[in-house]
C-alpha cells in the first residue's frame, strides 16, 4: 500500500545533480524513528526514515540513500611547539603540525596539575592569516575534584598552525605543555548534529530535591545524552533522568540515566561536567530529578539534547524543485537501484541542500488521530457510583488526567488498582485508560494551627513534659500513605516531634488518647542558614484532623510555620474521541479492576505525547442521590398525626377520675 504521509517539506537544492542533505530535529519529530546501536564509544542511529520519500516538480519519485560516514579511529598528530611573546594579561604558544590537513580538536599534555585556564584558539594555514576556532574555551586538570578536560574540539577545518592564548587576568600563568596533538580527520565528516534546545518546567517535589519535566519534540528520538545549563556557583549534585515504561498493566517510572553534576569556579573560570548519558527515550516526556541535599534548589537555565550519529541523505536532483514527504510510521523502507552506487559515493565532495519549514498534511495516530483500537468499551451503570466529575476539555487525541486527592480518598485507591474508577461518555460507555504512576509527588499545602486547650487536653496531662501541640487538617480522610513536610522559621534547635490522631475512649482506656503514627528528631545548628524541612512518613489515616506534638524541653515553643502533604501521584492515559462529552466516576465497592484492550496496545499509547487535562469539581453520583425510603412529606404527616394522637391520649387520661 502507498504510504499515508502526514508531513511535507520543500528542499532548497544547490542546482541539479548529486547532493547531500543533513537530518534535522524537525524531520525526526514526525518521521519513522531510528534504532540506536553502540559500537564502543560510538553511538549510531540506524534503520530510521523508512517513510521518507522524495519527489521532483512533476511528482516523480527521486531515489535517495542514507549514507553513514565510515567508522574511523581518531588519528592524533604531534606538533612542534613554537613560543610566542607573553603580555601582562596573556601567555600561550603556537603549534606547527607540519602540513595542512583536516582536524577538529587539539589536546595538550604535560601541564602540571592542578590548573584551570580560559583560552582562545585560532588556526592558520600560513601563520599570517588566522581564523578564530574557539573564542571562549576552557582546559583544566583538577585531581582533587576528579575533573579533567585537556582536549578542546572545534569546527572541522584544514590547518597547519594552531595558536593557544591563555587568559592570565585572574590566574597565574601555567608552564608550557610538554606536548600538543591535533586530531586529524580522514574521510567524509558526519552531518552536523540537530539543534535541540528542550522545553522544561519545574515540578512539585520533596524537600531536598528539585524536579523538572522535560518535553521532547517527539517520542523515540535517538537522544543519547542531556546537556544542562545551570546557574549559581560550585555544583556537586547527583541527578537522574526517568520516563514512564509499561510494567504489566501499569506504567511506572524507569531510569534512563544518572550522573553527578560537577562545577568548580576558580580565578574567573569554570571546570564543569554537566552531561547526563541516557538510554534513548521512548517517551516525549522526561523527568529530571536532582538531589539538592542541603543546598538551595538547582537553578536550571537550559537543557539541550545530544543525538546519536546520524547519516546524510544522498539524492540526485533532476531539477531545482524537490519535495520530501514523510510521517507514516507503518511504512516499509524503499528500495532503489541507486543502492548499487553506495560504495562509490563520497558525500564530502557533494554540495549541500537545505530544508524548508514543514507543512502538515494530516495528523498521525501518534499525534491525535483515530487510534488503532476501539476508542470506547462496554456500557456501565453509572447510577451506582457515589461521585461524578465532568471532564470539560473537549479536544481529542491522547490525554493524561491526573488523579487528585479527592479521587485518591474516595475511590478504592492505588492498593486496589483504582478498581472503581471509570471514564464514561454521555451514553455511559467506558473509555479505556491506562494507569500511570508518576515519580513526582502530589503536593498539597495543608493548614496548620496551634491546637485549642480542648484539642490538646489529652497531651497536656503528661507531667513534666512541655509540649507544643498543632492541628493539621487533611483535605479528605482515607488518603493513601504519604509524607508530611514541616517547615520552621527557627535556626538553632533540637526537638522530638510526634504525629498522630486523637482517639476516643475504648475498652482499654477510660480517656481520649493520642495514637502516635510517626516520630522523629528535628535538629539544626547553623544560624546562617534556614533549617531544612522535616519530612515524616504518614500512613493512611481515617480522619482529617491530625495532631503534631513537639517536645520543647525547657525551650521556647518551636514555630512550625507550614505543612505540605506529599502523596503518591497517578495519571490516567486515554484516547478521547472528538466532540465527546466525558465524565470521571468513582466510589463503588463491587467492581473488579477494569480490563481493557488498551493494555495490549500500550506500547503505541505510551510512545506518543499526551496532553495533560483536569476534571471539574465533584458532584454526587447516582448512589449519592438515592431516593429515600420514606419521602419527607409522608414522614412529617405521620409524625404530626402521631403527636396529635398522643396529646389526645394524655388529655383523656388526665380527665379520667
Amino acid at each position: 500500500p502507498s504510504p499515508r504521509f502526514t508531513r511535507e517539506r520543500n528542499i532548497s537544492t544547490a542546482g541539479t545533480g548529486p547532493q547531500r542533505l543533513a537530518i534535522d530535529a524537525t524531520l525526526l519529530e514526525a518521521a519513522k524513528p531510528f534504532r540506536v546501536t553502540s559500537y564502543g564509544e560510538r553511538t549510531v542511529a540506524l534503520d530510521g526514515l523508512a517513510d521518507l520519500r522524495l519527489f521532483d516538480g512533476q511528482g516523480r519519485p527521486v531515489p535517495h540513500l542514507l549514507i553513514y560516514p565510515p567508522a574511523r579511529e581518531p588519528s592524533w598528530t604531534r606538533g612542534m611547539l613554537l613560543p610566542i611573546a607573553a603580555t601582562k594579561k596573556s601567555s600561550g604558544f603556537e603549534v606547527d603540525l607540519g602540513h595542512a590537513e583536516p582536524s577538529d580538536a587539539v589536546r595538550v599534555e604535560g601541564i602540571p596539575a592542578p590548573f584551570l585556564k580560559r583560552l582562545t584558539l585560532e588556526g592558520s594555514g600560513d601563520r599570517a592569516h588566522w581564523t578564530m576556532l574557539a573564542s571562549e574555551g576552557t582546559l583544566f586538570d583538577l585531581p582533587d575534584e576528579h575533573l579533567r578536560e585537556t582536549t578542546l574540539a572545534f569546527r572541522r577545518g584544514s590547518y597547519r598552525y594552531l595558536r593557544v592564548i591563555f587568559d592570565d587576568t585572574n590566574s597565574g600563568r601555567v608552564a608550557p605543555p610538554r606536548a600538543v596533538f591535533a586530531r586529524r580527520i580522514t574521510g567524509p565528516a558526519p552531518p552536523p548534529p540537530p539543534a535541540a534546545a528542550l522545553a522544561f518546567e519545574r515540578r512539585p517535589s520533596e524537600p531536598g530535591r528539585s524536579r523538572y519535566r522535560i518535553r521532547l519534540p517527539a517520542a523515540h528520538l535517538p537522544i543519547v545524552a542531556l546537556d544542562l545549563d545551570i546557574g549559581g556557583g560550585h555544583v556537586f549534585r547527583p541527578v537522574a533522568v526517568n520516563e514512564s515504561r509499561l510494567v504489566g498493566e501499569e506504567a511506572v517510572p524507569a531510569q534512563l540515566g544518572r550522573a553527578t553534576l560537577m562545577r568548580v569556579l576558580r580565578d574567573g573560570a569554570a571546570a564543569q561536567a554537566l552531561r547526563i548519558p541516557l538510554t534513548p527515550p521512548a517517551e516525549a516526556e522526561l523527568e529530571l530529578v536532582v538531589e539538592d541535599g542541603n543546598n538551595p534548589p538547582l537553578e536550571l537555565k537550559g537543557v539541550s539534547a545530544s543525538f546519536a550519529e546520524l547519516p546524510w541523505i544522498y539524492f540526485e536532483a533532476r531539477d531545482a524543485t524537490i519535495v520530501a514527504r514523510y510521517g507514516d510510521l507503518t511504512a516499509a523502507p524503499p528500495r532503489f537501484d541507486l543502492e548499487a552506487m553506495r560504495d562509490s559515493i563520497d558525500v564530502s565532495l557533494l554540495r549541500e541542500a537545505t530544508w524548508q519549514p514543514p507543512r502538515v498534511l494530516a495528523e498521525s495516530d501518534a499525534t491525535g488521530g483515530a487510534p488503532a483500537f476501539p476508542a470506547v468499551g462496554a456500557a456501565i451503570d453509572t447510577t451506582k457510583f457515589r461521585h461524578t466529575r465532568d471532564i470539560a476539555d473537549t479536544s481529542g487525541g491522547l490525554l493524561a488526567l491526573p488523579l487528585d486527592a479527592a479521587v485518591l480518598s474516595r475511590s478504592r485507591g492505588p492498593a486496589a488498582r483504582f478498581a472503581d474508577v471509570r471514564i464514561v461518555d454521555r451514553t455511559n460507555r467506558q473509555i479505556p485508560y491506562l494507569v500511570e504512576r508518576r515519580d513526582e509527588p502530589l503536593s498539597i499545602d495543608v493548614p496548620i494551627a496551634v491546637a485549642t486547650d480542648q484539642q490538646a487536653s489529652s497531651l497536656a496531662r503528661t507531667p513534666g513534659v512541655n509540649r507544643s501541640v498543632y492541628v493539621i487538617r487533611f483535605p479528605y480522610p482515607g488518603l493513601p500513605a504519604g509524607a508530611l513536610a514541616l517547615q520552621t522559621s527557627a535556626r538553632i534547635f533540637q526537638r522530638i516531634v510526634d504525629i498522630g490522631v486523637l482517639r476516643p475512649p475504648d475498652r482499654r482506656r477510660r480517656d481520649a488518647w493520642f495514637d502516635v503514627m510517626a516520630a522523629s528528631t528535628w535538629r539544626h545548628a547553623d544560624q546562617q542558614t534556614s533549617a531544612p524541612a522535616l519530612t515524616m512518613r504518614v500512613p493512611t489515616v481515617d480522619k482529617t484532623e491530625l495532631l503534631l506534638a513537639v517536645d520543647e524541653g525547657d525551650n521556647a515553643p518551636l514555630p512550625v510555620v507550614s505543612a505540605r502533604l506529599l502523596l503518591p501521584s497517578y495519571r490516567l492515559r486515554f484516547f478521547r474521541p472528538e466532540k465527546n462529552e466525558l465524565r470521571l466516576v468513582y466510589g463503588r465497592d463491587d467492581l473488579p479492576p477494569p480490563r481493557y484492550d488498551l493494555s495490549l496496545l500500550a506500547p503505541q499509547v505510551m510512545g506518543a505525547p499526551a496532553r495533560e487535562i483536569s476534571a471539574s469539581p465533584e458532584r454526587a453520583g447516582g448512589a449519592g442521590m438515592a431516593t429515600p425510603f420514606v419521602s419527607p412529606r409522608i414522614f412529617w404527616t405521620f409524625l404530626s398525626t402521631a403527636v396529635i394522637a398522643l396529646l389526645l391520649l394524655i388529655v383523656r387520661l388526665v380527665r379520667t377520675p
